[in-house]
């Protein structure tokens, strides 16, 4: 099955209220008109994209003003190519470049920030590298206790610390490991942290400079992971993050169990950031690296039209 297929078969709420929303606006043969496209503008909304549908509705009624919309494959082409041009192209799978190659994994109670790091070392394994997890959520022993079930199965290495062990010390240990022993990806979990708790983000601070400290220029990644169930209040949370660390990617999890799967679009035009993986599942290979196309065409049923 193509990614296209697995996008499509996970991803059926937010297809349903997008691609089956649209042809239902249609039915009947219906015109374009301001009523239409107000429709459109709700179902768009409800998607949980936020301000971004006001203004791909405007967009979309200039084209009709010009003759360029004269009916419901129109209005998905075009559709479909606004939300191309907000999402950039994709980044394409991981491929570590130094070695080891050090991802940090940040992210709110909740998230699917550790099964997130789960599946990227299954993936990783997968394709033949070397993997060390570092399970530096000191607070959590469950998460620990959950990455180290994951690192039998998939073979990957773990780093782990006691429970309320420091974490910096713990991430220290796994990039000093990373480093003497020769693995290629090095992923380290953080603790769950709310994001108005001051002293955690600092905390989060004192891993990264620590890692820096065993290993010049790493973390070479860090990613934030966001429930994509939370729709536009994990917008609120990226940029509180975004301030306390550098990020430089977005993973958005839970998206095969929500209807609100347009919040991808919003989080992407509000924090400027790529997305480099989806989560459509709880199984080991249900985490997709993030292609726009594809992905887009899944939620609106573009494949395969004019």
């Amino acid at each position: 099955m193509g990614l296209f297929d697995r996008l499509k078969d996970r991803l059926t709420k937010t297809r349903t209220a997008l691609a089956d929303g649209l042809s239902a606006l249609f039915r009947g043969g219906r015109p374009i008109d301001a009523a239409l496209l107000g429709e459109l503008e709700e179902q768009l909304y409800t998607a949980d994209m936020g301000p971004l549908a006001t203004s791909l509705v405007e967009e979309l009624g200039r084209l009709h003003k010009r003759g360029e919309l004269h009916g419901e494959d129109d209005v998905r082409r075009h559709l479909k190519g606004l939300l191309l041009e907000r999402l950039g192209p994709g980044q394409g799978e991981i491929a570590p470049a130094a070695r080891p190659t050090v991802l940090l994994i940040v992210g709110v109670n909740g998230s699917g920030k550790t099964t997130s790091i789960a599946k990227l070392s299954a993936r990783a394994r997968a394709a033949g590298f070397k993997v060390l997890i570092g399970a530096c959520d000191t607070f959590r022993a469950a998460a620990a206790d959950q990455l180290e079930i994951w690192a039998g199965r998939t073979g990957a290495a773990i780093v782990r610390g006691g429970e309320r062990a420091d974490p910096a010390a713990v991430a220290f240990d796994a990039v000093d490991r990373g480093v003497r022993e020769g693995f290629d990806l090095v992923l380290i979990d953080t603790a769950g942290r709310l994001h108005t708790q001051d002293n955690l983000m600092a905390e989060l601070e004192k891993v990264r400079r620590v890692i820096d400290r065993r290993l010049p220029g790493a973390p070479h990644e860090t990613w934030l992971v966001l429930d994509g169930t939370n729709g536009q209040n994990a917008i609120a949370q990226a940029k509180l993050f975004t301030q306390a660390v550098k990020v430089s990617g977005l993973i958005v999890a839970k998206l095969d169990g929500t209807a609100r799967g347009g919040a991808l679009f919003a989080i992407r035009e509000a924090l400027g950031l790529p997305v480099r993986y989806v989560g459509t599942g709880e199984s080991a290979d249900a985490l997709e690296v993030f292609e726009p196309e594809p992905f887009v065409d899944a939620i609106l049923g573009t494949k395969g039209r004019p």
